[in-house]
């Protein structure tokens, strides 16, 4: 029972997450510059850079993506588990993992990619953090992810 409650916990904060970060691409997407957000430095003006732009987006994209299916498979795992039937429930626990994996590889591209300091190591952080995750509803830190998407938010305005 209490794994079940740590899962509904799980889905919840994800959904939230999810939503913050469930915005259509290419809307006016703007990263602060190097200097920071407000920041005024010399040769710093301000301007967001294009290719920070796209890397935002698609950082954004994958998270949403993989929030979506790995809370799909998770509330499968669980239905199947308690049905008693263990090779659907390792087959969701898979495709969990994979959804998983899929962004932590998009977070790593997109850092490469990334000018802005604080993005680049925003995006490494969050890699880190999903790298952790696991299909354990009690291995899950929804605070920190839920922080480090709301970051990514703030970094990444609209």
């Amino acid at each position: 029972m209490r794994r079940l409650l740590a899962v509904a916990v799980l889905v919840t904060a994800l959904a939230v997450s999810a939503c913050s970060a469930d915005r259509p691409a290419g809307e006016g997407t703007a990263v602060p510059t190097a200097a920071g957000p407000g920041a005024t430095s010399a040769g710093s003006t301000g301007t967001p850079s294009a290719g920070d732009a796209q890397v935002c987006a698609e950082s954004q994209r994958a998270g949403t993506t993989a929030v979506r299916v790995y809370v799909e498979e998770l509330g499968r795992m669980v239905a199947a588990v308690g049905a008693g039937a263990s090779a659907t429930a390792e087959a969701a626990r898979v495709r969990a993992e994979a959804a998983l994996a899929q962004w932590r590889t998009t977070l790593r591209e997109q850092s490469a990619r990334a000018a802005d300091p604080q993005l680049r190591t925003l995006l490494n952080d969050m890699g880190t953090e999903v790298a952790a995750l696991g299909v354990d509803g009690e291995s899950i830190d929804e605070t920190e992810l839920d922080r480090l998407q709301q970051r990514l938010d703030q970094l990444c305005v609209r």
